[in-house]
């Protein structure tokens, strides 16, 4: 079986996507027997080239890394710290894209992710002319997300976002949302046929990520040890208001042996460092990404996380990192809406602190909670891991590969059970 898979980030490229789509492919390939193609972007500064084979095409280069093919359709590169330079690398990207999707050999499941949204349109144009399977694998959903954008606001694009965002939900035989909130944003704003809508969540490697010491190299190195470590790890960006969490922050200082700590980077990093240090809070760290070899200390680092998502977007994110969260068996508290997907896991193990979104004041209470009780911290660490084990990775790489499998058995749309 032959899978081709369209997404502009992938290895060596850290974002969450990139990293969680690159897992998919290996295993696939690895574990499954399936012969796997990606077509890829080519990987975003500070990344050199990768340590693969590689043969120059002009547009189109082809590489292979741990029994993925690889092809890098080239684009621009240029900064994305603006809207302009964004759109650019995208646009570009799906050009090179499309050309890409017609040198493929013929696939039989085509799958497009949602970077950039418009990418399902390459993928679509690849399942048309090697009459293949087409899958629409939703990491978010667009134009809601593209509202976040702080530099540049469009009801013209939005409305075109959205239409096609509905075209190629209606045009897919499978539709996979990360959890049934997404599933209902799908079915009742995008019109998606509901016997055509699977859900499948991201994961955690359980593996890789486990409940570990305090007390390790990481916390060390980092000054961590003797603290009450409130962490926050992943992307800084626009979706989650951390702004919030940076006001909590204030209200903690009292308290001298919390210590706020963020471990990543992203476009509104440097804004928080700046709003940091203006409310001059000596319990706030900023710490630089961390490698995936060195996750498990940094996760074992922290007493308490924190997964944050503004008001609003429950359903059209979904916050990866929770999973990693649970694999270390840390406790967490949430600032999500109620019906997020975090909301529902919290509930489902009770492995979690809800609170309001984009309260500062209900998020330092829910840290004080953890940070005083520690029978209920050692609970929700305990029930947090056993939920993990729900989430690992090869339970929801078998049933990407159970789903492809059943499409190209029966040569046309399956009926998918909730």
């Amino acid at each position: 079986m032959h899978i081709a898979f369209f997404n502009r980030s992938y290895y060596p490229d850290t974002t969450a996507t990139g990293q969680l789509l690159t897992e998919l492919c290996e295993d696939l390939a690895r574990d499954h027997g399936c012969r796997v193609t990606v077509v890829a972007g080519v990987p975003s500064p500070p990344w050199a080239n990768p340590t693969t084979a590689s043969t120059r095409r002009g547009i189109v280069e082809q590489e292979e890394h741990n029994g993925v093919a690889i092809l890098r359709a080239r684009g621009t590169c240029f900064s994305r710290a603006r809207f302009m330079g964004r759109a650019a690398n995208y646009a570009t990207y799906f050009l090179s894209a499309c050309l890409a999707g017609l040198r493929l050999e013929r696939p039989d499941v085509l799958v497009a992710l949602t970077d950039p949204p418009i990418i399902g349109l390459a993928a679509l144009l690849a399942a048309r002319r090697f009459r293949g399977s087409f899958v629409m694998s939703f990491q978010d959903i667009f134009p809601e997300v593209a509202r976040l954008l702080e530099d540049f606001q469009s009801e013209a694009v939005n409305r075109a976002l959205h239409r096609v965002t509905c075209f190629l939900a209606r045009k897919a035989d499978i539709n996979i949302a990360l959890g049934e909130t997404m599933r209902y944003r799908l079915i009742t704003g995008k019109g998606v046929d509901p016997e055509r809508t699977v859900i499948i969540p991201n994961w955690a490697d359980c593996r890789a990520i486990a409940p570990t010491e305090k007390d390790n190299p990481f916390s060390r190195h980092a000054g961590l040890s003797g603290h009450f470590v409130v962490m926050h790890s992943g992307n800084i960006g626009l979706s989650q208001g951390l702004e919030h969490l940076i006001r909590a922050a204030a209200i903690l200082r009292v308290f001298p042996d919390i210590r706020i700590v963020f471990v990543g980077d992203g476009v509104k990093k440097t804004a928080h460092v700046r709003q940091a240090e203006e409310l001059q809070l000596p319990n706030v760290t900023f710490l630089p990404f961390t490698p995936k070899a060195r996750l498990c200390e940094s996760f074992g680092a922290a007493d308490v996380f924190v997964v944050s998502l503004k008001k609003g977007l429950a359903g059209y994110i979904v916050p990866s990192k929770v999973y990693g969260i649970l694999a270390a068996g840390r406790p967490y508290v949430a600032a999500v809406d109620a019906q997020s997907e975090v909301a529902e896991i919290s509930r489902k193990y009770d492995c979690g602190i809800v609170v309001p979104p984009e309260d500062c004041e209900a998020l330092a209470e829910g840290i004080l909670r953890v940070y005083r009780d520690k029978e209920l911290a050692r609970k929700l660490g305990e029930n947090a891991r056993r939920a993990a084990l729900d989430f690992d990775r090869p339970v929801h790489v078998r049933a990407y590969f159970r789903l492809f499998e059943q499409l190209v058995e029966q040569g046309r749309p399956v009926s998918v059970a909730r």
